[in-house]
């Protein structure tokens, strides 16, 4: 659930995936071969074949640029696929996370599985990064539960804000494994999403008794927290593991062993709890199949996205994840987020978006 699985990053690049197209086999001996027959390249004019002419020498081709504002467009179609799948997860209240998260990692398997196939890519993948490989599925699959478990018992705002405290620990993380540098204003973003999470959280000991706004219990809300923030830490290890592998592995092969894994984790627990029930109407079954499709169309526009525009203004684009989730909190659950939400997600965006334009900033140095 790149995306999913790693909500809210703002380094997003994703490895395996060329940013542009090949040449096509054979192109380099055209020009050659054309020569060879007699035939006119397109450098050389057609009445004068022994020498070029340069007032009819033909322009090479150019590759065509993308429209302006296709990769931001791409990003908000990730958020929108997204916040739909968070949405049907929030609605679908009768089937346990783990099983939401078993389904979605079956269908996804069948799509996945031709496409390896016809790529010819294997499915181990090579053999000194399968260590990684494995991580990454046991990791993304873990925080796809944990998201799923923290949309079902608490506010859909509120869960998706929690999920965008990923990058700071994605910073933390690649400082310490990656040896990339953490800056006084790395640190300072942390600062702004621990604000934003406890504005969110409310704890007792800061806030006294007071849990007006909160949908559920205040114990299951500390639940869904904690699963949120564990989501958000594991997206980032995925990350992390990710970048560590480059683009050595196809993208799809990492999808493969996300979905495999996660399977095989998805019914071990379903098994220990004794959670495994089939969908009691046509409508959940329903929402199942479109949790998955929209998951997966989350993960391919947010890497069509980031073929073609830089990783900052993404992820500053990726903040609309948050606009959408407050829309259909007050559309769908009648839910008016309270003002400690809006603060919280606030911190939590600016945080992020402070640290997308400094790297975007660096980077166009």
């Amino acid at each position: 659930m790149l995306p999913q699985d790693s909500a809210g990053a703002v380094e997003l690049e994703e490895p395996g995936l060329p940013l542009t197209d090949d040449a096509p086999p054979g192109a380099s001996e055209e020009p050659a071969a054309a020569e060879a027959a007699g035939a006119p390249d397109s450098g050389r004019c057609w009445l004068c074949l022994s020498s070029r002419c340069c007032s009819r020498t033909e322009p090479e081709a150019k590759k065509k640029a993308p429209c302006p504002g296709l990769g931001l467009f791409y990003t908000l179609l990730s958020a929108f696929c997204f916040s739909v799948s968070s949405l049907l997860v929030k609605k679908v209240q009768d089937i346990h996370a783990v099983e939401i998260s078993a389904f979605r990692c079956v269908l996804q398997m069948l799509i996945v599985l031709p496409c390896l196939i016809y790529r010819k890519t294997g499915f181990i993948g090579p053999k000194s990064l399968r260590i990684f490989l494995i991580l990454r599925g046991v990791l993304g699959s873990t925080s796809m539960m944990l998201i799923y478990y923290a949309f079902q018992t608490m506010a859909l705002a509120d869960a998706t804000v929690i999920t965008f405290s990923s990058p700071v620990f994605t910073s933390i993380f690649a400082w310490i494994c990656l040896k990339e540098k953490y800056s006084p204003w790395d640190a300072l973003f942390t600062m702004f999403t621990i604000a934003g999470v406890i504005l969110i959280v409310r704890p007792p000991f800061l806030f006294g008794s007071n849990t007006s706004g909160i949908e559920e219990s205040y114990s299951i809300h500390l639940k869904g927290t904690f699963a949120a923030i564990g989501h958000a830490v594991f997206a980032a290890s995925t990350l992390v593991i990710l970048r560590k592998m480059g683009k050595s592995v196809d993208y799809f092969l990492t999808i493969w062993y996300y979905v495999v894994l996660g399977l095989v984790e998805t019914v071990i627990i379903l098994f220990i709890l004794g959670e495994w029930s089939l969908p009691y109407c046509g409508l959940d079954r329903l929402f199942l199949i479109f949790i998955a499709l929209f998951g997966l169309g989350a993960q391919i526009f947010i890497t069509k996205a980031l073929q073609i525009e830089k990783a900052g203004p993404v992820a500053i684009m990726r903040t609309m994840d948050v606009v959408f989730a407050f829309i259909f909190q007050i559309i769908f659950f009648n839910n008016v987020p309270t003002w400690w939400t809006v603060g919280g997600a606030v911190c939590v965006v600016a945080s992020n978006v402070g640290a997308a334009v400094r790297k975007w900033y660096q980077s166009s140095k």
